[in-house]
């Protein structure tokens, strides 16, 4: 091989070593063009509730009401009434017997446990609320002639810090030496 050419080679591969050594890196600015927020739609529910009374100083409506117990418990007051005493004192035992009998029957007939007490209920509903919320910025920035984009967390401004890396084409071909010549 011949001394320029072995020069030449021996300066390129000095050359790159070098470049390699160098930081290929740097920050420059890029101007943005666009930035377009990023919407998506988050549902937070939101659950209602409320007290309601339910039950009365009555307890019984008049439509609910049964006489089934008032009849039952007359006619079982009123026989074991008959068996006490005899004569006019037999038709009075008789009569508060029937009386008796009627108010406790219609007392059992128409009770619920805890029904004629008002009691506190709490009824719950769920109500969607649907809102928008930014999740990022679509950002079309251009550098060196180049227009690019990404998606960022934040609205950039007018400019966007860019960080360059300088790397050599491995299809680099010196114009100073041809390979194919002979020297």
């Amino acid at each position: 091989m011949n001394k320029p050419v072995l020069m030449t080679l021996l300066l390129g591969a000095v050359t790159n070593l070098a470049w390699a050594d160098n930081q290929a890196s740097f920050n420059d600015r890029a101007q943005v063009v666009s930035s377009t927020p990023i919407y998506q739609q988050v549902n937070e529910p939101r659950r209602e509730c409320w007290t309601e009374t339910v039950g009365g100083s009555d307890g019984v409506s008049s439509a609910d009401h049964s006489y089934g117990g008032a009849i039952l418990g007359g006619l079982v007051g009123g026989l074991l009434g008959n068996t006490v005493g005899g004569g006019n004192g037999r038709t009075a035992a008789t009569a508060v017997g029937a009386v008796t009998g009627a108010m406790v029957g219609d007392k059992m007939g128409n009770s619920q446990p805890g029904y004629n007490q008002p009691r506190q209920v709490e009824h719950c509903t769920n109500h969607d609320n649907y809102r928008q919320v930014v999740t990022g910025y679509n950002v079309v920035y251009r550098y060196q002639g180049r227009t690019l984009n990404a998606v960022m967390p934040q609205d950039p401004g007018r400019y966007v810090n860019v960080s360059v890396n300088v790397v050599l084409a491995n299809n680099q071909r010196d114009d100073h030496y041809d390979r194919d010549a002979t020297y």
